[in-house]
């Protein structure tokens, strides 16, 4: 993303209830914040967390040895592969 369409400012409309105004309004006005900056603050912040999740994963001591020793344990090779490399390929004709 290049630094100045980071800096432009887009729009976002939301349709809340009644309610969900009322309660995001007060906990906006407890932060001493304005509603748009309390949702922004917390939309991004939300956001960031879930794609965190799709991203990152972690391990307890047991299960990081055990991924330790699946990336050093020795690739294993599916049979047939040796065979179907050795073959000729369908572009591998006299032309």
């Amino acid at each position: 993303m290049s630094t100045s369409s980071a800096k432009t400012v887009q729009p976002l409309s939301i349709r809340p209830s009644s309610q969900q105004k009322r309660v995001i309004a007060q906990a906006a006005k407890l932060l001493n914040v304005s509603v748009s900056q309390f949702i922004l603050q917390r939309a991004y912040t939300d956001a960031q967390a879930v794609l965190a999740e799709q991203t990152r994963f972690g391990l307890n001591d047991a299960q990081w040895k055990s991924f330790l020793a699946a990336l050093d344990a020795p690739a294993k090779q599916p049979s047939g592969v040796r065979k179907l490399l050795q073959e000729p390929g369908v572009f591998d004709g006299d032309r």
